[in-house]
């Protein structure tokens, strides 16, 4: 098992362990909602990346930040894809995509993320209920299954 670490002139530290799930956060810049239509392509943006460098367990994209539950997967080197190549992947496509349709240029996404590594499935468990229930406590829907810009991974995850 490899621990990283990466600083990549940010503030806050990255550590990422090959074989345990991330906790990722991230934010729009200076809190800009984004309207429905925009969280359409983040959450499209996240998909596109499950199987290919993540596999992502569970997501939630709110109308000013992201979460998302994701194991990185490895590269054509048996690697794992690093944290900032996978924000990179999802933050980059979507702030251009959402730009365009906006009609608009700037800043979509703050540049820092946060993130955590998963360690137990209690607390795997416990951040795929945090992610559903997002929705929830922002009292935008009653229920989980009404909130559109949720998806949770059908498929069990084995430890």
């Amino acid at each position: 098992m490899t621990l990283r670490k990466y600083n990549y002139r940010r503030k806050l530290p990255h550590l990422q362990k090959d074989s345990k799930p991330l906790f990722v956060s991230f934010r729009t810049h200076r809190s800009w909602k984004l309207p429905p239509m925009l969280r359409d392509i983040v959450l499209e943006c996240c998909l596109y990346q499950h199987e290919k460098s993540i596999r992502l367990h569970a997501a939630v994209v709110m109308p000013e930040h992201v979460h998302l539950l994701l194991s990185a997967l490895k590269d054509a080197n048996g690697e794992s894809y690093s944290i900032p190549e996978i924000m990179q992947s999802i933050k980059s496509v979507s702030a251009h995509k959402i730009n365009r349709v906006a009609g608009r240029t700037g800043k979509v996404w703050q540049t820092e993320s946060f993130d955590h590594v998963v360690c137990t499935s209690r607390e795997f468990e416990a951040k795929v209920t945090y992610i559903a229930e997002n929705p929830l406590m922002r009292r935008l829907v009653n229920s989980a299954s009404a909130y559109r810009w949720l998806w949770l991974d059908s498929e069990e995850f084995y430890w």
